[in-house]
């Protein structure tokens, strides 16, 4: 991915420099140091109004620091570039090539490289209230939260810049979903669809993150299970320039990434697994009912109507169960792989069949279903080993002696998310930058 991260000059006004050491020591250390994330995608008629309304609502004594992360094809960088050495606060830009992980994926980028003690994540279309920065920030200070969600549906906040019943529709019933099918985690949290949020830097290892789309809080909160969750009221505004990037695309996407976080734990998938393979009926009759209407014979029309299925169960685990494991096979060779699993499955049933029935007297119909059952455990595991674990490389043993600071091999770094008592999580390079 090829990246440019660049840091506009300083200011010509005095008043606004704020010496290099003090800056990066309050960045790093003091608190309620800020890093305000923005993800960018063709936002060149907001981007003067947003830096003004921050500069007009960010407080002098908020260290605070703005990061875009730009996947533009217009002229936002330039023009975030001319606002820039105007602003009493430090600002940079990061321009991807290539946009992956979409928004949510921008939003980890930024997050990679922020060393405050918190992060706000806003858009820039001025959808989100700049004024509320300090008291996203003020209210997990004031609580002692990890997580200060800015929420519609709070008393005091509207969704009133949604366009039209249509998104307000979609936009409920994608609450209802979320909160549906993940109750612990978005316990506390009134709006998981909100993009505007605060939270603390240590709370998060930005490699634990795997999103797709634009809704990474609800990445954020099932994947890292902040302890405390804190909400602040707000009144989603009307776009102030552009339009929209939601669509249909990014509705599929949304449900994906639901898909992949629902599937995270082994038993998930397994029932997933199942549900899919069960959808694989429909395209397995409806074809073998075309081939014999052809003319087929029946029994060839039985082997090339199951591949039929195959492959429409192939496509539905490859988007809705293993997304993130599969670059570690070429396609052709996952393909393949899960073919021969399937029939061998196929294969594997009629024998065991057998054996229930003369074996252990079994009636065919309860050797059939224990056969199936038994199969179908044989097939996940088969295909999670065989399919989607990444390939080990084996390298020789080396041997070395672990000093008394150091902690044994297996003692830290089991949790994904973890909160940290200070540092900069990660290894990323120090931020906001030593110069503006």
């Amino acid at each position: 991915m090829s990246e440019d991260l660049w840091t506009p000059h300083a200011p010509s006004d005095p008043e606004f420099t704020i010496p290099v050491e003090r800056r990066q020591e309050e960045a790093e250390r003091g608190p309620g140091s800020v890093t305000l994330i923005i993800p960018t995608f063709n936002e060149a008629g907001n981007i003067g109004e947003l830096l003004s309304r921050l500069a007009a609502s960010l407080p002098a004594q908020l260290p605070c620091a703005v990061l875009f992360v730009d996947d533009s094809t217009d002229g936002t960088p330039a023009v975030i570039e001319k606002a820039a050495p105007d602003l009493p606060f430090p600002v940079s830009v990061l321009h991807r090539e290539r946009a992956v992980g979409g928004l949510g994926g921008a939003v980890v980028e930024g997050v990679k490289r922020a060393g405050t003690d918190w992060i706000v994540v806003m858009d820039a279309d001025l959808q989100h209230p700049p004024h509320l920065v300090p008291e996203l920030v003020g209210e997990g200070e004031r609580t002692g939260a990890d997580l200060v969600v800015a929420s519609r549906y709070l008393p005091g906040g509207s969704r009133a810049g949604l366009a039209g019943n249509y998104r307000v529709a979609v936009s409920r019933g994608a609450t209802w979903l979320t909160k549906g099918l993940f109750p612990r985690a978005l316990r506390g949290i009134s709006d998981p669809m909100s993009g505007f949020f605060a939270m603390r830097r240590p709370l998060v290892t930005a490699d634990a993150l795997k999103p797709l789309g634009y809704k990474i809080l609800l990445e954020l909160a099932v994947r890292c299970r902040p302890a405390k969750v804190a909400e602040v009221p707000f009144v989603f505004q009307e776009r102030y320039s552009g339009e929209s990037k939601s669509g249909a695309r990014e509705g599929l996407r949304f449900l994906a990434h639901l898909a992949a976080l629902r599937s995270a734990t082994p038993l998930a998938r397994m029932i997933g697994f199942g549900l899919i393979g069960l959808s694989g009926f429909v395209p397995n009759l409806f074809a073998l009912w075309l081939l014999t209407h052809a003319g087929v014979h029946y029994l060839p029309a039985e082997i090339a109507a199951n591949q039929a299925g195959v492959l429409w169960n192939f496509v539905l685990i490859e988007t809705l169960l293993f997304r993130e494991r599969r670059r570690h096979r070429h396609w052709a060779d996952r393909v393949g792989r899960f073919a021969l699993l399937a029939n061998a499955d196929l294969l594997l049933r009629i024998p065991l069949i057998a054996l229930f029935v003369a074996r252990f007297g079994m009636e065919v119909l309860p050797a059939t279903a224990l056969a199936l059952v038994t199969t179908f455990v044989l097939r996940f595991a088969a295909t999670e080993a065989l399919v989607y674990l990444p390939r080990t490389t084996r390298t020789p043993p080396r041997r070395r002696e672990l000093s008394s600071a150091e902690p044994p091999h297996g003692t830290e770094g089991n949790r994904p998310c973890q909160r940290t008592s200070g540092g900069r999580p990660g290894g990323a390079p120090p931020w906001p930058p030593s110069g503006r």
